[in-house]
C-alpha cells in the first residue's frame, strides 16, 4: 500500500500553510479574546474558496476532494480552531442542501454559501437534548402554506452571525424533519452564548422559535427522515472536519513545544536535552502521525464512496480528539508556568482541545458506537 500523497497535495499543503500563517494565525489570539471572528478572516476564507471547499464548481465552489479537505481543516484548525468551526458548520449546511435539497433550494443557497455571501449553521442540539438527537422537543405544525416552529435550540455554532440554519423539529406526531430557516424568519430570536471555556470565537448561540413562520418549501428532504438522513449526513462531515482540525492543533502544540524546548534554558542547558522532555516530544510525534493517517484513511474511503468511511470517521475523530487532550497537556507542561499564560498559544490550544472532545459526538458516545460496531457484527 502506497501511503505517499501525490505531489499536488504537498503543494496544496504549502499553499494553505502560507495562507494560514498570513491571514488566520495573526488574528487568532484577538478572536479568542474578543469572542468574535474578525471580518477579515471570513473575507479571506471566502476569497480563496475555503469557506465551503466541498461545494462543486457547478455552484461556484472549489469541489475539493476529501484529502484536500483533510489538509485544509488541519492547517486552518492549527491556526485557529474557531475559524475551522466556521468552515465546519458552513460545510455541514451546504452539504445538507447539496445532498437532500430541491433544485430551488440549491439555487437559493448554495452559490451564496460557496462564495461566503451567506453563512449557514446547523441547529440540532437543545437545552435538554444533546447526543439523544431523536428526543428533540422543537415542533413544526402545518398551517395553510406554512410550517409554524416552536422550540429552543442551544449550542449552535456561528448562530450569532449565521444567515440561515438547518433546523430539526418533530411534526406529524413523532416524525422528525429538517427545515431551512432564514435568520429573518418571523418568530425567530437569536441569543448569544459567551464566555465559554474554549473556541470562544465560534460565536455560539441559542435559537428561540416562538410561532416562527416558514414556507412549506423550507422542508429539507422528507418528513420522517430528518435525523436518519439529513442530520447523519451533516454530522458525518462535521466529525471528519473536527478530527482533521484536532490534528492541526496537535501539530501546532508540537511545533510550539519544540521551539520552546530549544530556547528555554534551565540548569545551564536547553530543556530539550532533558530525557523527560524528549519522551513527551516522541509521544506527540507518533500520535500526530497516527491521527493524521486515520483522517487520511477516512478521506480516501469517502472519496471512493465506501460505506466503511462512516465508522472510520468515528475512529479518526475519537483517536484524534483524545490524543489531542494528552498532547496539549504535555505542551502546557513543557512550557511550565508560561503554558498557563495567554501570552503563549498553548494555553488557547489547551482550552480549545476540550471543546473538540465534546462537539459532534462526545468521546463516550464514540466509545459506545465503535464498540457496538465490533461486538454486534
Amino acid at each position: 500500500m502506497n501511503l505517499a500523497l501525490d505531489e499536488k497535495y504537498e503543494d496544496f499543503r504549502d499553499e494553505v500553510k502560507k495562507f494560514s500563517k498570513e491571514y488566520i494565525y495573526p488574528y487568532a489570539k484577538e478572536a479568542d479574546k474578543n469572542q468574535h471572528l474578525p471580518s477579515q478572516i471570513i473575507e479571506s476564507l471566502s476569497s480563496k474558496g475555503y469557506i465551503c471547499p466541498i461545494m462543486p464548481s457547478k455552484y461556484g465552489g472549489q469541489g475539493f476532494d476529501n484529502v484536500e479537505n483533510v489538509i485544509l481543516n488541519e492547517e486552518i484548525g492549527g491556526a485557529c480552531s474557531s475559524t475551522r468551526s466556521l468552515m465546519t458548520v458552513n460545510g455541514m449546511f451546504g452539504l445538507g442542501i447539496l445532498k437532500w435539497g430541491t433544485e430551488l433550494q440549491k439555487e437559493k443557497y448554495l452559490y451564496d454559501i460557496a462564495a461566503g455571501k451567506k453563512i449557514g449553521a446547523f441547529a440540532l442540539s437543545e437545552p435538554n437534548v444533546g447526543s439523544d438527537a431523536k428526543s428533540i422537543n422543537t415542533t413544526a405544525t402545518e398551517s395553510d402554506d406554512y410550517y409554524i416552529l416552536n422550540g429552543h435550540k442551544k449550542w449552535i455554532t456561528m448562530a450569532q452571525i449565521a444567515d440561515c440554519f438547518i433546523v430539526f423539529a418533530n411534526c406529524e406526531g413523532d416524525k422528525n424533519a429538517a427545515f431551512i430557516v432564514d435568520r429573518d424568519a418571523e418568530g425567530l430570536t437569536v441569543e448569544p452564548i459567551n464566555n465559554l471555556l474554549g473556541c470562544r470565537a465560534s460565536m455560539i448561540g441559542e435559537l428561540i422559535f416562538d410561532n416562527c413562520k416558514i414556507p412549506k418549501s423550507s422542508l429539507l428532504g422528507k418528513i420522517g427522515f430528518g435525523i436518519a438522513q439529513v442530520a447523519l449526513t451533516c454530522l458525518d462531515y462535521g466529525r471528519f472536519s473536527i478530527a482533521c482540525g484536532c490534528v492541526g492543533i496537535a501539530q501546532s502544540c508540537l511545533d510550539e513545544s519544540v521551539k520552546y524546548s530549544k530556547e528555554r534554558i534551565q540548569f545551564s542547558q536547553p530543556i530539550k536535552d532533558n530525557q523527560l522532555i524528549q519522551k513527551k516530544i516522541t509521544e506527540m510525534v507518533v500520535n500526530i502521525k497516527a491521527s493524521r493517517l486515520l483522517c487520511l484513511n477516512a478521506a480516501v474511503l469517502k472519496d471512493n464512496c465506501e460505506p466503511d468511511s462512516i465508522m472510520e470517521t468515528w475512529n479518526a475523530k475519537y483517536f484524534a480528539s483524545t490524543k489531542l487532550k494528552n498532547i496539549v497537556a504535555d505542551a502546557v507542561q513543557i512550557h511550565g508556568a508560561n503554558g498557563i499564560s495567554e501570552e503563549y498559544n498553548v494555553e488557547r490550544y489547551y482550552r480549545d482541545s476540550i471543546i473538540n472532545e465534546i462537539i459532534e459526538g462526545s468521546t463516550q458516545v464514540h466509545e459506545i458506537l465503535i464498540s457496538r460496531n465490533i461486538l454486534n457484527n
